[in-house]
């Protein structure tokens, strides 16, 4: 869904890494993007704000008229643990809200 690839920001340091770059360190899973479009404006924000970020693409339920539940596969974007808070504040202020996981806060 999501390349793996390395986005530099304006003030050129690196946010996008691959979840190996992460090891030893404690991640938040802070976004699942159902769609590509989505998944990029993720990244876009994450990147703007020199938020360091992981991609994976994982498996995620939705609810289709509160009855049907459908799996698919998503991009989970993973910052490290103590930069999920400013990554939620992030995302909700680029109207990115409906695959925000407050789990992770």
């Amino acid at each position: 869904m999501v390349e793996a690839r390395r986005l530099g920001n304006q003030n050129g340091t690196m946010a996008r890494l691959d979840l190996e770059d992460f090891a030893g360190r404690e991640l938040a899973r802070v976004y699942i993007a159902g769609r590509v479009s989505e998944a990029e404006s993720v990244e876009s924000a994450l990147t703007e704000h020199g938020i360091d970020y992981a991609v994976d693409i994982e498996p995620f339920l939705k609810s289709s008229l509160g009855l049907f539940t459908s799996a698919y596969a998503g991009a989970a974007f993973y910052v490290l643990e103590g930069q999920a808070a400013l990554a939620h504040t992030v995302l909700a202020a680029a109207g990115l809200n409906q695959g925000i996981d407050e789990a992770s806060s």
